[in-house]
Parts: structure tokens; sequence; C-alpha cells
């Protein structure tokens, strides 16, 4: 059904249940495309009750009924603007850039990753490697810099590094007897 209404360029009502908050909502969205990201795919669409764009994971999509209305669309420009701009499927203009430093160990592997369009990275004297990424939401690249564990550091801006400091210190926590 999403991806009839896609191809229909039809627009799409459905009820949603968002992961990050856990809450159910009622959709009606003029549908953009269909984006496939780290093993899950996600709708691109003109949300219609919050008049903009916005990305659901179709995994997360229920009762989806494509309506007799024509979907709105949306310039090439502006979509690529709005949902490449910044890391990860939780695009939107950049609020910020991460700056990470990882360790001389981690430098090896993160140099070669790709992790978005706009990153810029350079190897520090002592051999570790320091990355610059645009972001908006720090959730999801918080989760790719945690994995490194020790050999991460955020080093800006300062609230994104307070937000990791949180995270970290939450785990540590789960430890505690």
């Amino acid at each position: 059904v999403v991806a009839g209404a896609v191809l229909e360029r039809r627009q799409l009502t459905f009820d949603y249940l968002a992961r990050s908050t856990n809450e159910h909502t009622h959709r009606t969205v003029s549908p953009q495309r269909l984006t496939h990201y780290r093993d899950n795919w996600y709708l691109d669409a003109w949300d219609h009750d919050r008049e903009a764009l916005r990305s659901f994971s179709v995994d997360r999509i229920a009762q989806a009924r494509a309506l007799d209305a024509t979907a709105r669309d949306i310039p090439d420009d502006e979509l690529k603007q709005h949902l490449s701009s910044s890391y990860g499927i939780f695009s939107g203009t950049p609020k910020g850039t991460a700056v990470i430093r990882f360790s001389a160990k981690a430098a090896r592997w993160v140099a070669d990753e790709y992790w978005h369009s706009k990153q810029e990275g350079a190897f520090l004297p002592d051999g570790r490697y320091e990355l610059r990424i645009p972001y908006s939401n720090a959730r999801e690249l918080l989760m790719d810099v945690l994995r490194y564990g020790a050999d991460a550091e955020v080093v800006g801006p300062p609230p994104l590094r307070a937000q990791a400091r949180t995270l970290l210190q939450l785990a540590l926590a789960a430890y505690d007897d």
C-alpha cells in the first residue's frame, strides 16, 4: 500500500507507532519516496498535520490506506536539503557539527568509514582521528559513536558532549550493585 501510494502519487493515511516515544498517532501524508537505510525501509513524506517533511519507519506503519487525493510534490532540491543534510535517517537542517576524536587504534577503522557526504576527517599528530559531521538529531549519531566505547570522545558542541556523558553515566549506573 505504501509503495503503491508513492508510485501512484496518492496521499496516504495510516496509524504510526513511534519507536522513540512509543506514541500512537494517525497521519495523513503525501509520500515522496522510499529509502532503504541500514536494513530498514523508511517513507519520506510531507506530513499534512505537521506541515513538514518527516521520515517514517515502514515497519511501524499500520492500517495504511491510499486516498484519492493527489500527493503534494516537494521539489527534489528541498527533499535533498531536508533529508540529506544531516547525519542519519533522522535528518533535517543541521543544528550543529559534531566533533568526535577517536583513539589511534580506532582511527584505522573510522578513517575508512563513510558517515555522511559532508563529513570532514583528519589524522592528528598523535595518531588519533578527528571527525566533523553535521547532525540534527543526536540520538542516532551518539548510538554510532558510543559503540566505540573508550576509543571515542565527543569533543563538541557542548550540548552533544553533555548528552554523551549522560548516556555513559546511565550505562555505568546499570552496573552498580
